[in-house]
């Protein structure tokens, strides 16, 4: 268990960096390139392996205070925090294999000794993934094309899946892991967005990459849900929002210290701050109950944990975006201004909507289970 000086240190040190974050935000924003400053930055004082445990080689830090990391991280630059935050969720869900039955050590010692970069193209693989895998002697061939895979600009290791047909004809969906210098794999150069312009989420091509049997982690039918997903929304979730709660937290301090001073000649300021306040306490909040359901990774996984997970994902970004908004009110025309942060935080805000799931998408999905049970 991580000592509560350490795990503050952990959080002192974050906040110093971030304040170099914030100086080269907007320089990252304008040329939407991707943050690999500051990812030099984090690799030199081991943020990829501060969640592994110190006896596999890493830091030991909590998953509660890496979420907390990640907010800081938010307030000064959105992408960054995201980021690393696809990083992290890769982490956690291997940390909990490891306490669970032992498994995944390799991967985490591995990533702990050379601060490997984990990607994540699960954001659009969901229950039916894409992808053919065809079979070959020792493994399997892989032909795809993955969307979204944030950090993909600097990543090592890809974790993704694929459709096998097996002799059947039944599809099924296989899961495993992809060096991103595999003879094959290609990161093209699409991530041209409105926001979360330095993520580094481009798409990767795998033409024909050899998936060897020892790879493959877990197996599924396709289209049905499956228990993984009770292990990887819970842990993934909260650390992804809670960049969007850093950037909600740092649009309002930025707008108050500028709005205050308005306030003898805008009657109506009083009440756009309120309205502000309360959206950003609402997603605070509820970040926080994601963060609890976690348990720090001991948790025992379940639908109706992964449920409201998902709902409370949707309401987080609801109010992170309405905390925005009544930012950009507070302090009028100038946050329409591109050279204004608020501006920025506006923009990188939106991209909560497209998280898994997508509200409509979780509406219906929270519908179901609770009319099932």
């Amino acid at each position: 268990m991580l000592k509560e000086k350490t795990a503050i240190s952990w959080v002192a040190l974050t906040e110093k960096l971030a304040t170099k974050f914030k100086e080269r935000a907007k320089m990252h924003d304008e040329n939407g390139g991707f943050v690999y400053d500051n990812y030099e930055t984090l690799k030199k004082h081991h943020y990829f392996s501060a969640m592994i445990p110190k006896s596999l080689g890493g830091q030991g830090v909590s998953y509660k205070y890496m979420c907390e990391c990640l907010k800081i991280i938010g307030k000064s630059c959105g992408s960054t925090a995201l980021a690393l935050s696809m990083h992290q969720h890769l982490i956690a869900a291997s940390m909990w294999k490891y306490y669970m039955d032992g498994s995944n050590e390799v991967l985490l010692k591995n990533v702990a000794k050379h601060e490997l970069v984990l990607i994540s193209t699960g954001a659009r693989d969901w229950l039916s993934s894409n992808g053919d895998l065809k079979k070959t002697q020792g493994g399997y061939l892989f032909t795809a094309k993955k969307h979204f895979a944030s950090q993909s600009a600097a990543g090592d290791l890809v974790i993704t899946s694929g459709i096998f047909k097996d002799e059947n004809r039944s599809s099924l969906v296989l899961h495993f892991g992809v060096p991103a210098n595999s003879i094959g794999v290609t990161i093209l150069d699409d991530w041209h967005v409105m926001g979360m312009r330095s993520t580094g989420s481009q798409t990767i091509v795998f033409d024909n990459v050899f998936i060897p049997d020892s790879a493959i982690s877990l197996e599924r039918p396709q289209g049905e849900y499956h228990g993984v997903w009770n292990v990887v929304i819970p842990v993934a979730m909260p650390l992804i929002m809670s960049a969007y709660v850093g950037i909600a937290e740092g649009a309002f301090h930025e707008a108050f210290s500028i709005g205050k001073n308005y306030s003898r000649n805008h009657k109506h300021l009083t009440y756009i701050v309120g309205k502000a306040y309360n959206a950003y306490l609402m997603a605070l909040t509820q970040w926080q109950h994601m963060v609890q359901l976690t348990g720090d990774l001991q948790f025992t996984p379940s639908s109706r944990t992964t449920t409201d997970i998902l709902s409370l994902k949707t309401n987080v970004t609801e109010a992170c975006i309405s905390t925005v908004d009544q930012c950009m009110d507070m302090i009028g025309g100038q946050s329409f201004y591109k050279s204004h942060i608020i501006e920025r935080m506006f923009r990188d805000v939106q991209a909560g909507n497209f998280h898994p799931l997508p509200k409509w998408d979780q509406y219906d999905f929270t519908g179901r289970q609770l009319l099932s049970d």
